[in-house]
């Protein structure tokens, strides 16, 4: 057992893991962080995404005792201290880049991390971006369309392009 410590979400952390605990199972079974979902376990969908110190990471296959001292920020960080949604999550509300729910939190953190090197992608760069997360629902037009509205290059009533 290893004794590792985070902060998580702005939070400080403390807990004592086998070296084997993958982020994400702390995350979920720890600290009830259920946001951040598991949808493969592979490493293939980005369902798990969350931030490592700034960088967008899939959780399912990171271990634990690898990352003591970093900082994690998950879904349930994203929104303000209030619990406004980001311009991103409101984004997605807007345009409709969610269905059924499951794959958006990783959507959303990888976005995140996208936007916050890149303010303002082109719907290539978007695209290229997400490579790493799947939806079965949408058909990501929506998808694209949310991270375009939320780097400002969407008219927010109309839709039209700036």
């Amino acid at each position: 057992m290893t004794t590792v410590s985070l902060t998580v979400n702005g939070r400080a952390v403390s807990a004592e893991v086998e070296g084997r605990t993958l982020l994400v199972d702390l995350l979920r079974d720890r600290l009830g962080l259920t946001g951040t979902h598991v949808g493969c376990d592979t490493s293939q969908c980005g369902a798990c995404t969350v931030h490592v110190d700034g960088m967008a990471v899939k959780s399912c296959t990171m271990f634990v005792a690898e990352i003591d001292g970093a900082t994690v920020t998950t879904i349930e960080g994203i929104a303000g201290p209030d619990g406004a949604l980001s311009p991103l999550q409101q984004a997605f509300r807007e345009q409709h880049g969610l269905q059924c729910g499951y794959c958006t939190p990783g959507m959303i953190m990888a976005l995140t991390a996208l936007l916050q090197e890149t303010p303002k992608p082109t719907e290539a760069e978007i695209r290229h971006h997400l490579e790493g997360n799947i939806c079965r629902c949408t058909g990501y037009v929506n998808i694209v369309r949310a991270a375009l509205a939320a780097s400002g290059q969407l008219a927010p009533d109309t839709g039209a392009a700036h």
